[in-house]
């Protein structure tokens, strides 16, 4: 039997092993709890929905306010007074200073759904991309990016698909040289394992992940299973 020292030295020893392995980042899965969000997520899977552009974007948009909502639970709040005809009313309201930055093209539906409820909000568009070769060098571009100072500011990334998580990386890194931000969230509607854990690695212990639902895995191209296909050409048409 271990003794009293033999004993808090395992203790020790465990809780020093949690600080170097827990991630960084803290990914909260809304499709762990059944709300109205399943009703429009499966519509954007359905493929005999999928023809018909203005119902996917319009299911977007409804997510994307319906995670909107979610996040702002978790923001910092101030109690603020508020004069009425009769009287005096206390309330809480957010503090954060928030920064709403759509990855392009994609995101520009559920980009629009998050401005809708964080309707003071600033925006910013960042203009990311595979390369013609990813299948075998897995490097993405960020070439445009439109957003004011972020230092201080409460950011959120807003990108409907989260594969690998290089293009959400690249842009992040990216927007560092436009300041130092309060904390990083990052929304999508759909995530795979591989890109969680590909940013949980990668990032910084401000940062907080949230999804609509956290599919399977990657397939040989890198698209997510079950996934819904390519959410950018459902949306607005194939690319050349």
């Amino acid at each position: 039997m271990p003794d009293l020292i033999e004993l808090s030295c395992i203790v020790n020893f465990a809780f020093y092993l949690t600080q170097i392995y827990l991630p960084y980042v803290t990914t909260i899965n809304l499709s762990e709890n059944s709300s109205v969000a399943n009703t429009y997520l499966a519509g954007l899977r359905d493929i005999s929905l999928q023809k018909d552009r203005l119902r996917f974007r319009h299911n977007l948009k409804k997510l994307g306010q319906v995670m909107a909502y979610e996040i702002s639970k978790k923001l910092d709040y101030s109690t603020t007074q508020i004069e009425t005809p009769l009287g005096i009313s206390t309330i809480e309201l957010a503090k954060d200073k928030l920064v709403i930055i759509a990855i392009m093209r994609a995101a520009l539906p559920f980009y629009d759904g998050v401005l809708s409820v964080f309707d003071e909000a600033d925006s910013g568009f960042v203009g990311a991309y595979r390369t013609v070769d990813f299948q075998t060098s897995k490097s993405v571009r960020t070439e445009y990016i439109a957003t004011g100072n972020l230092t201080g500011k409460t950011v959120m990334l807003v990108d409907p698909m989260l594969a690998t998580g290089k293009s959400m990386l690249d842009a992040i890194h990216k927007l560092e040289a436009y300041g130092t931000p309060k904390k990083w969230i990052v929304l999508s509607v759909i995530a795979a394992p591989e890109g969680i854990s590909y940013l949980e690695k990668n990032l910084s212990d401000n940062t907080t992940l949230w999804c609509g639902a956290i599919d399977e895995k990657l397939n040989e191209k890198f698209y997510i299973i079950p996934g819904l296909g390519d959410a950018g050409d459902l949306a607005f048409g194939e690319k050349i």
